[in-house]
């Protein structure tokens, strides 16, 4: 299939996951990597009592939080 008509069945409203190899998908520039971070005990006990009230991990928190400053240093 050509792109024009996977284009056209995307912007119709198809689903185009058949013609797709998601196994071999990626998101650019997102792929992970581990960091080690050490914090104080007080600021884990903040970090997990926030993560708690949101319904969220630590390190959810601590990713989102960290996205939104990263953001606002680029704007």
């Amino acid at each position: 299939m050509k792109a024009k008509e996977l284009d056209k069945k995307f912007d119709a409203g198809d689903d185009v996951s058949k013609y797709l190899d998601l196994a071999k998908a990626r998101r650019v520039n997102q792929e992970q990597r581990r960091v080690n971070v050490d914090f104080p005990a007080w600021m884990i006990h903040s970090l997990d009592r926030e993560a708690d009230r949101m319904g969220v991990t630590r390190q959810s928190i601590i990713k989102v939080w960290i996205a939104e400053r990263l953001k606002e240093k680029i704007a």
